[in-house]
């Protein structure tokens, strides 16, 4: 078995671990998305060959260079935050796209899809800490993008998706991760159109237990499976 084999069951096993200890959706299976930035074709292979059934990709071009040669069947996510110019693109490529954060980039996504007869999955990502470094939309405007998103013919949503704060203590995320899903939870109350709130898209390598723990169903993680990124 290669290392990133290795890497990648261990990673799930921590995945079971984590759902034992939560406290909300401990019938829902979690999804484990295998993010690639920045590594090549050949690890990709072995990670799916392992078991990876999702790829994470954060750049619409690396991932239209990588599934060129990449010879599998995956599910392709788009986890990092895409410039409205790149729709068009993005919905060639991608099964979900996870950082939708605006009405503009909705629009975008969903007049993209409608050009080649798709109806596009996506999440809306929240940026519940308000951090200045990071994308998504701030919870007070999320139920206008829900309704929005929800009346649209070429677009399907999905659920949500957020990235907590890089603190050195990783506890520190806890409170983050319990209110996205208490967000979650609430949207899944809400009467809506033709969305559905099936994916809570949070937790990376360095915090993704916690995540679990507190209800993610959807985790991208990367460095725990094929170590740091290799850059170009």
């Amino acid at each position: 078995m290669s290392e990133i084999a290795e890497h990648f069951h261990a990673v799930e096993q921590e995945i079971e671990a984590a759902k034992a200890r939560r406290s909300v959706g401990k019938d829902e299976s979690v999804g484990l998305i295998a993010v690639t930035k920045n590594h090549g074709v050949e690890a990709m292979r072995e990670a799916i060959d392992a078991g990876a059934a999702i790829i994470g990709e954060n750049r619409v071009q690396e991932a239209a260079q990588k599934k060129e040669t990449l010879e599998r069947n995956v599910s392709w996510h788009l986890i990092g935050h895409l410039q409205t110019n790149k729709a068009k693109q993005a919905v060639r490529l991608f099964d979900l796209i996870h950082s939708v954060d605006s009405e503009h980039l909705l629009e975008a996504v969903n007049e993209a899809a409608q050009k080649i007869h798709k109806v596009q999955d996506i999440l809306i990502q929240v940026n519940l800490a308000k951090e200045d470094s990071k994308f998504g939309i701030y919870k007070e405007d999320l139920p206008i993008l829900v309704q929005k998103a929800d009346m649209m013919k070429n677009v399907h949503l999905m659920g949500l998706m957020c990235i907590a704060p890089n603190y050195e203590d990783v506890e520190e995320c806890r409170p983050l991760f319990r209110g996205m899903r208490e967000i979650f939870d609430r949207l899944r109350d809400f009467p809506l159109f033709s969305s559905e709130m099936k994916y809570l898209s949070m937790g990376m390598t360095h915090d993704y237990r916690i995540a679990v723990e507190e209800g993610a169903n959807l985790v991208r993680v990367g460095t725990a499976i094929f170590g740091a990124r290799q850059y170009k």
